[in-house]
């Protein structure tokens, strides 16, 4: 009996740029870098402003150094990655790396992030609870990504989390869609072809992290080339970028 061909994988859709600000909120150092960088070159290229919130500075992510040498080391990197892409704001929470828990107060911290840098978009990584089926995603990127999604409504409702007012962060509404890059429920994607060096510089710079992960872990460049080439295929492209969109209000 012969094999049956595998289905191609479903067309994507692709994301619409009638925007200005955008926020990416992610758990650690390294996670936009691992493909959704090189989207954010082509959105700084356009001149659009792009900021970054780390919730944790990754400071539990290299085995064979401690998370007080870790993280001052891994915030320094991630700020060059930024850096690499054409972005200059990026504000560390300090949240503890490894132990992101769901709940008020990480929607909290998000929710006064988004209210100080005022986004069109808000952008995370896949909080879903695998990757397509074939592995199981982080605990991070699960609450991180799911307390994202519900802090760009909280940061709009004026009588939720109030003692950020008396701070004098005023309430913002104007988050219009969530996307989460890499998730196995993309139906969109953006055109990197021109980009995709920039995001693998990004990543590159990552230094202490790459090399803590050991001689086994494959070279970056194939991983980022093998996955983007797979997305342009379905965007019609060369080189691409999912995203899920999750929409919060009609443009």
């Amino acid at each position: 009996m012969s094999e049956q061909t595998p289905a191609a994988p479903p067309p994507l859709e692709t994301l619409r740029e009638d925007w200005q600000r955008a926020l990416v909120v992610v758990p650690h150092p390294d996670d936009m870098e691992y493909g959704g960088a090189a989207a954010i070159a082509r959105w700084t290229g356009q001149g659009k402003d792009v900021a970054y919130c780390l919730l944790t500075s990754g400071e539990a992510g290299i085995d064979s150094m401690s998370p007080e040498v870790a993280r001052p080391l891994r915030e320094e990197e991630q700020r060059r990655a930024c850096a690499a892409v054409g972005v200059d704001t990026v504000e560390f929470l300090g949240l503890p790396d490894g132990q992101l828990e769901y709940g008020l107060a990480l929607r909290a911290a998000i929710a006064a992030s988004i209210r100080r840098q005022r986004p069109d978009i808000l952008i995370t990584v896949n909080f879903r609870e695998t990757y397509g089926g074939v592995m199981l995603n982080q605990a991070d990127h699960i609450a991180g990504g799911r307390a994202a999604l519900d802090a760009a409504r909280d940061a709009g409702n004026r009588w939720v989390f109030t003692e950020q007012l008396r701070d004098g962060l005023e309430p913002w509404s104007g988050v219009k869609e969530v996307w989460a890059a890499g998730s196995p429920n993309a139906t969109h994607g953006v055109d990197v072809t021109e980009t995709f060096d920039a995001g693998l510089a990004s990543l590159r710079e990552h230094k202490a992290y790459l090399g803590g992960l050991g001689p086994d872990a494959g070279d970056p460049a194939e991983f980022l080339e093998g996955f983007a080439r797979q997305t342009g295929q379905q965007l019609g492209c060369t080189m691409g970028v999912s995203m899920e969109v999750l929409p919060l209000q009609l443009f």
